[in-house]
């Protein structure tokens, strides 16, 4: 408290918390720099050498990649995604999503899903969010005057003493309906799946949309993981089914796609009327996004294909996901099978020891009254 002058009441309790990015993360000088950091959401690899080349191109090429972009994002990315992602949402007449009413670059997915809570939330606005979740998500909705209000995924009974598919646990309809009220602004949904690695099922995001319909909230469709649902799994995108489209805000990461988290560029897709909203929020968050990455973004976008860049990837990824579950084979732990995303539970019953005396970090999850308790173990590292 400076000169006796309180902080906010909505700040307070953040000063408190210790984040496990500041602790573990290499950046952080904490921990010794040949440790295996397998506890956290963050690749040790870099971006393809033709995206970085497009970035410092970008930097070099004279005065426009070193200036203000405008606040709705870098032209050349609003196209180069338009192009890309417009099949996956299966819009009427077959049309494009438009790059210029329909697409929002963001200083990453989380500051645009930040943005788009700060659009559409007032005080005692309620958010469904089913848990477990990235922890991100709270103070988002809290700190604009939200109330978060929790659902359970539910394991499959089997999960406490063998190895179970991520497709088992269930999101019940019966009690997402039960969670609404007159107050439910938002649901967000998450798929693939931070930390369960659940890839919702066509069946299961129509239920969903039915309900969001039914009750008359919007969808914030986190989906930063969706090049990372893996093979035989299939990502399907709620905003593709039926007429959810139009209540519906899909977030993407460039992070999570090239393996620049650094870089903080995401952008939400959908339709004008909620984009223009969020986006008179984000112009006063941050204004614009750095311009030389994101034009080195939209030359990784357009150029995807040509590198066979996320075919290459996914196939990089269940190499590593397979590596770390034979190795929690051979540790006798039961786990859950991800379908993408690449996280991995394991459940803990029966042990009171920390896993990592065994060199496994790990992150216990929120229990939500849950039994058995499973805990995040693994980001999937480039080892072995």
């Amino acid at each position: 408290m400076a000169a006796g002058i309180p902080t906010s009441k909505r700040i307070a309790e953040e000063l408190t918390k210790q984040d496990v990015w500041s602790v573990f993360s290499p950046a952080g000088g904490h921990v010794p720099k040949d440790s295996l950091n397998l506890g956290q959401g963050f690749m040790d690899w870099p971006p393809p050498e033709y995206i970085q080349k497009a970035a410092s191109e970008a930097i070099q090429g004279g005065a426009a990649g070193n200036h203000y972009s405008i606040p709705r994002g870098q032209l050349s990315l609003r196209k180069a995604l338009a192009k890309r992602l417009s099949p996956s949402f299966n819009l009427p007449n077959n049309r494009s999503l438009d790059p210029n009413t329909e697409i929002l670059i963001t200083s990453g997915a989380n500051v645009g899903m930040y943005s788009f809570l700060a659009a559409f939330l007032d005080e005692g606005d309620e958010v469904l969010v089913p848990a477990p979740h990235f922890d991100q998500y709270i103070s988002s909705i809290t700190f604009h005057g939200g109330k978060p209000v929790y659902v359970p995924f539910r394991p499959p009974k089997e999960a406490s003493h063998q190895n179970v598919s991520s497709a088992d646990w269930k999101l019940d309809i019966e009690e997402l309906r039960a969670a609404c009220t007159e107050k439910t602004k938002v649901l967000i949904l998450n798929t693939p799946h931070n930390p369960i690695g659940k890839v919702f099922s066509e069946v299961e995001l129509l239920e969903i949309g039915k309900l969001a319909k039914e009750k008359n909230f919007l969808i914030l469709s986190d989906e930063v993981y969706d090049v990372l649902a893996l093979t035989p799994s299939k990502h399907v995108r709620i905003a593709s089914l039926q007429d959810f489209w139009d209540r519906t805000v899909t977030v993407g990461s460039a992070g999570k796609q090239f393996s620049a988290t650094g870089w903080r560029v995401g952008w939400l897709v959908g339709p004008a009327e909620l984009i223009r909203a969020t986006l008179a929020a984000s112009t006063r968050v941050t204004f614009t996004i750095n311009t030389p990455l994101q034009m080195a973004v939209a030359v990784g976008i357009d150029r995807a294909d040509e590198e066979q860049f996320f075919e290459t990837q996914q196939k990089w990824y269940e190499k590593l996901r397979d590596t770390l579950l034979k190795q929690l084979d051979e540790l006798g732990l039961p786990y859950t099978i991800p379908q993408g995303s690449y996280f991995v539970l394991v459940c803990r019953i029966g042990r009171q020891e920390p896993l990592r005396h065994q060199g496994l970090p790990i992150l216990e999850l929120q229990r939500f009254n849950q039994n058995p308790v499973f805990l995040e173990v693994l980001l999937l590292h480039p080892y072995g």
